[in-house]
């Protein structure tokens, strides 16, 4: 069994029951379930069941000034993105785009887009995404930063290029992060909408997977960012404090996905279970490694906001294993399959295909050791 970080005491009853889950459910299998298929071969981008998850209250739960009792709830989020997930992980990774996009704001000092953005977002009224994994990998030392600005009466103008950023669309939002030029140099995080005037939008080549997820090559060419959409400046203490979510949340898809593997793995043990024994994991043994990798996630997911290196690092092993897991979990899925999964509609290649993402998308399991790495040795 995978190792997980920081395991939790055990609980006596499924954890952080939401009266909307069962709403979700419904509406993903009503809605999103027969997409599904298209939306992994086709790029259709699900953007009414995105609009409508959010009327559900799926993109709030994590937003404590969106929410009538104020409590920020990441466990909740996470199981509301496991649930897209385990049916379509194209759509799941836009449910954590729409969350982080949020994220950024509501722990942000810009009153302006808390009050104009921010309840939008968490009703799915306006849609949005993260333009994080260039400066994630700048900070690990991976690759440059690929914005620069120049601070200009009232705020910013930038340039430069993100080769891909996702859940965009003319109206859609996303935060980025920029260098601003000259002898004070510093990074700076602000929110982008994509109609702002010398911004575009560029087609990227084909994905194998997640092609529904509307990802686009990112061109600033002098774009004004006014400093009411700036959502950190300085930013070093603003990124320690939302780092840990930012990763948490990303738990949903690999759960979610690991869950629907498991699915995949029931129904072929319909006809094939006499010699799907014979394979090296089963059903049970899969169940219970994802149970302790709930438990660990939602146990770490109660305290978001430690933003100490020591609780950090149990953040990114438990994302580390929850990548491991995700590429177990689809393998053995296609296996259960066997030729039926490898249809061009089965949902077991599919997932295979996904998993690999959830291994890759940032911060990838290079980068998440690479980081291990720094954290262990200081």
């Amino acid at each position: 069994m995978l190792d997980i970080a920081t395991p939790p005491p055990p609980a006596a009853a499924p954890p952080y029951p939401m009266e909307s889950d069962q709403a979700l459910r419904a509406l993903t299998a009503d809605t999103l379930a027969p997409l599904t298929t298209r939306i992994d071969r086709d790029g259709v981008y699900p953007e009414a069941f995105l609009r409508a998850a959010g009327q559900l209250g799926a993109f709030s739960r994590h937003l404590p000034s969106q929410r009538a009792d104020g409590r920020m709830d990441l466990p909740a989020a996470i199981q509301a993105m496991e649930t897209v997930s385990a049916e379509c992980m194209t759509t799941g990774f836009a449910v954590w785009c729409q969350d982080a996009c949020a994220w950024y704001i509501e722990h942000s000092g810009s009153d302006t887009l808390k009050r104009e953005v921010l309840p939008r977002l968490a009703r799915g009224e306006a849609l949005g995404g993260t333009a994080l994994s260039n400066p994630m990998k700048w900070l690990a030392g991976i690759e440059d930063l690929k914005l620069t600005a120049e601070r200009v009466q009232g705020g910013y103008v930038v340039s430069g290029t993100l080769p891909w950023v996702s859940n965009l669309g003319p109206d859609h939002y996303f935060g980025a992060i920029f260098k601003t030029r000259g002898a004070e140099a510093h990074p700076v995080m602000a929110l982008i909408h994509c109609a702002d005037p010398g911004f575009r939008l560029t087609a990227c080549p084909a994905f194998t997977a997640l092609e529904g997820s509307r990802t686009y090559g990112c061109h600033f060419d002098q774009v004004f960012v006014p400093d009411e959409h700036v959502l950190a400046d300085p930013l070093p203490e603003y990124l320690q404090r939302i780092r840990p979510g930012f990763v948490l949340l990303q738990m949903g898809m690999g759960l979610g996905l690991i869950d629907g593997c498991i699915q995949v793995m029931r129904t072929a043990n319909e006809t094939l279970a006499h010699v799907n024994g014979y394979l090296d994991d089963q059903v049970l043994e899969l169940e219970e490694i994802l149970t302790d990798a709930r438990q660990a996630c939602y146990h770490l997911a109660e305290r978001p906001m430690d933003s100490s290196d020591g609780f950090f690092s149990d953040v990114l092993q438990l994302r580390l294993t929850g990548s491991e897991l995700a590429l177990k979990a689809s393998q053995s899925a296609m296996l259960h399959a066997g030729a039926r999964g490898y249809l061009a509609n089965a949902p077991a290649q599919r997932k295979l295909r996904e998993s690999y993402f959830v291994a890759i998308v940032t911060p990838a399991i290079k980068h998440v050791r690479k980081e291990l790495s720094r954290l262990h040795a200081n």
